[in-house]
This record gives C-alpha cells, structure tokens and sequence, in this order.
C-alpha cells in the first residue's frame, strides 16, 4: 500500500510538473532545447513561406528577436522549428504545447484573449476588399448579387456579416482555407471581390502573375491591432516578449524592420508591397499595449 501511495505521489508531482511547464514557455523550451515558431503560407508580408520549410515576413523577423531574447533567458542556443498554422488551427496548436509563439497576422480581440495572449502590438490592421482593376466595383455597395471570398476561420467573416446586413445588401460568401486559396478565387473568377486585411491583400496582388489585374477598393471596414500570440497565463514569456518588441519599438529599429517588409522589395520575387505604416501603427508604437480590437471600435 505504501508503494502504491509513493508511486501515486511521484505520479501527481510529474503531471503536476508537466501542467506548469505547458504554460511556462521559458522552462518548457530550456528543457527541450528547441521552440516552435507558428507561421503563415500567405499572410502578406507578415509572414509567408519561401518553400524548402523556410519563411520570411515582418512578424518572423520579429519572433526571431524575441527567440534571440529567449536564447539568453535559459543561457542556450535553441533550434528553431516552424510550424505551418491556418487561420482555424492557430489558436488550439498554441493553447496544446503545438506552438510556443505564433507569427502570423492574428487580430488581437477580447474573444481570443479568454483563450491565447498577445503581445504588445506590432501591426494596425485595416480590413478592406480586393476587386478585378476592370470589374468596377468601388464600394462594398455594389457586391449586391456577387460572390465575395473571405479566408475560414478569420475576423474578416464577421466584418463582412456586419457589412452585409448594415447595408442591406446581399451577397454569397465563399471560404478558401488560408488566404491564397481565398484569392486565387477572385483570380479564377469564382468570386467577385476577396475581402481581408489590406496587408495581405496588397501582399498577394504583389505576388499574384498579373498584379496589374487586380486593386484594393471600397471603404476600410474594420480597424484591426494585429500582434505575435503567445499561451495564456504566461507572465515571464509576455514579459520576455513585450520588453523585447518595446525595445525595438523605443530605439525606432522597428521602423527599419517594418521598412524592410513592406516598403522595400522582399523576397523570393523580389517584388514591393508598396505600404507605408498608416498614423495607427505608428501610434501603436509610440504607445505599446495589448489593447484588444474591441477597443479601437470605441474611438
């Protein structure tokens, strides 16, 4: 019986254990030696996959800072591993263990923040449509009767809903799995307009085959803070994190970084996003916080 009872108290001690290591990232990737960085195929110039298992973007760069920060934290060069995430499995993969940090383009709402927390802001988002430069539609008004693309799981549905029923319009909404998808279906003509961040958006018509063909239009639905997710109730880490980003942010080398992804050419096609950080950004910057969008309707 008394073994039984030691075995059962080294049982409970271990899961115990294991509990607090799931929300404490910093012992978690000192004990394992590698952390895993949650990042997007095709969310502009936020984050996107180079192929080869490579990836590059504005929040990449930025999680590669706060790794670095995390590298002298637990005194050890840590291997870097990169998980591919959508807009629907993102937050379940860091809520898991899956993923330690994720860098890809989540807007930061009250919602979210009852499951995942974000770090301070690093991007502003604002939600706008993409059209055929020849289609003619210039208004979220004329989609009246068309199909519009919006990419599953993202803030975007809900915009659009709003949209939809605030103006009296209707419209048939079609889902692509991640934003590539969503757009290769306005490409393809299955849909008339593809309604999503203005950042990606302006991302993928610098990669699409005839950029030409395609513009940003009509009325900014929606002003979104977009920030770097991280796992609820883990102090030190979001601490880690923010000082970090709040660092870059006070010294101004965060302009060099955002300069870099969106306003000079950027790899593989050597191409220009051609984005310019808006007054909302710049004040996100001048003022860290983890505001969630909720927030930002109120002004």
């Amino acid at each position: 019986m008394k073994k039984h009872l030691i075995a059962f108290a080294v049982m409970a001690v271990a899961a115990g254990s294991a509990m607090a290591q799931a929300t404490d990232t910093i012992a978690k990737v000192k004990a394992s030696g590698s952390v895993t960085m949650g990042v997007r195929d095709s969310s502009g110039a936020l984050s996107y996959t180079l192929g080869d298992g490579k990836y590059a973007g504005y929040h990449v760069e930025l999680c590669q800072r706060i790794i670095g920060s995390l590298e002298k934290a637990v005194g050890k060069k840590l291997e870097v591993k990169y998980q591919s995430v959508t807009s629907q499995n993102r937050i379940p993969l860091v809520q898991n263990g899956t993923v330690d940090i994720e860098c890809g383009s989540t807007t930061n709402n009250a919602t979210r923040q009852k499951d995942v927390a974000f770090a301070v802001t690093t991007f502003v988002e604002e939600v706008r449509m993409v059209v055929k430069a020849n289609s003619g539609i210039t208004s979220i008004k004329q989609l009246n009767g068309k199909s519009v693309a919006t990419t599953t799981g993202t803030t975007s549905v809900q915009t659009l809903r709003k949209n939809e029923r605030a103006s009296g319009i209707d419209f048939k909404e079609i889902y692509g799995k991640d934003h590539a998808d969503s757009f290769l279906l306005l490409e393809s003509g299955r849909a008339d307009a593809f309604v999503m961040d203005g950042s990606i958006l302006a991302g993928n018509i610098a990669n699409a085959k005839n950029p030409a063909d395609f513009k940003i239009a009509g009325e900014v639905l929606s002003v979104e803070p977009i920030a770097i997710m991280i796992r609820k109730d883990d102090p030190a880490f979001k601490k880690l994190a923010d000082d970090t980003l709040k660092d870059l942010m006070k010294s101004g080398e965060i302009v060099k970084i955002y300069d870099k992804w969106f306003v000079q050419p950027i790899p593989p096609k050597n191409v220009k996003v051609g984005l310019a950080a808006s007054d909302s950004i710049k004040a996100a910057w001048a003022t860290p916080n983890d505001k969630p969008m909720e927030d930002y309707a109120k002004k």
